[in-house]
This record gives structure tokens, sequence and C-alpha cells, in this order.
């Protein structure tokens, strides 16, 4: 398995940009330099993420989100 985490990747398994094997390993995004842990999907190529917005839900029971522009910088957790 690659060490960089990949260019795209979803928490919602619905997404085409989900990956069980990636998300098990454990990845950590820094967003504007700051670690984010309610991250639900990012682009590193387009410079953007999803975040959570709180317990809030869709319709559909997915979490509700907000989409900002930034630098993305996705890595794997240790251990």
């Amino acid at each position: 398995m690659s060490e960089t985490p990949p260019d795209r990747l979803a928490a919602n398994p619905k997404s085409p940009f989900y990956d069980a094997a990636i998300l098990e390993r454990g990845v950590g995004v820094r967003f504007r330099g700051v670690e984010k842990t309610n991250v639900e999907e990012y682009c590193v190529s387009e410079g953007w993420v999803r975040l959570a917005v709180g317990n809030t839900r869709d319709r559909k029971g997915d979490p509700l989100t907000i989409k900002l522009s930034g630098t993305v910088e996705p890595y794997f957790k240790e251990g």
C-alpha cells in the first residue's frame, strides 16, 4: 500500500471515493494548517474539504456538511 493518502477520499460508503481499507488504516487531515477531526470528504488537487456540521443530519440520514476551500494536507496516522 502507498505511503501517501489518496488525492480524494470520502467517509460515506455511498460515495465513489470511499475506500474502507484506507479509512481503517487511519487518515488525518490538516486543513489550512489546523488538524480537523470532522472531515467527511477531501480533495487535495482541488483544495477543498467537506466538514460535518455538528450532529445535524439531512433527510437521507447523512451528516449535514459545509464545503470549505484552502490547503489540504492528508496523512496516515501513526500506529
